[in-house]
């Protein structure tokens, strides 16, 4: 029966993290070590950055919706307020398309809140 060692997977793993390396500065693309390490922190900031992500998109909606409300002589939490109370469930995102896109419909949107609130 022929003896098997390691080599074989240890350079598959290695050269997975050297792959998933390329293109980092200096011996963090070359070195194993440092490769490694790079690989893992570059791991955790893509892990948070996905987390930011939403929250980023989920301010910059907001802030365009509350820009809409205003033209329209509104603020952003008595209309949130005022289409809950309508029963009109939109989401943020398309709320804020549709300030952008369709102003007509956003201000039809707005009267809609306002009427909900008497």
């Amino acid at each position: 029966m022929a003896r098997i060692k390691d080599a074989l997977s240890t350079r598959k793993r290695r050269n997975k993290v050297l792959k998933l390396a390329k293109g980092y500065y200096g011996s963090k693309s070359r070195l194993f070590k440092t490769a490694k390490q790079a690989v893992m922190k570059s791991g955790n900031y893509a892990y948070v950055g996905r987390k930011q992500r939403k929250r980023d998109f989920r301010k910059l909606w907001i802030t365009r919706i509350s820009a809409a409300c205003k033209l329209n002589g509104m603020n952003y939490s008595t209309f949130i307020n005022g289409l809950k109370k309508a029963d009109i469930n939109l989401n943020r995102k398309m709320l804020s398309e549709i300030a952008i896109s369709d102003p007509a419909a956003f201000t039809a949107l707005t009267e809609k809140a306002k009427a909900a609130l008497q």
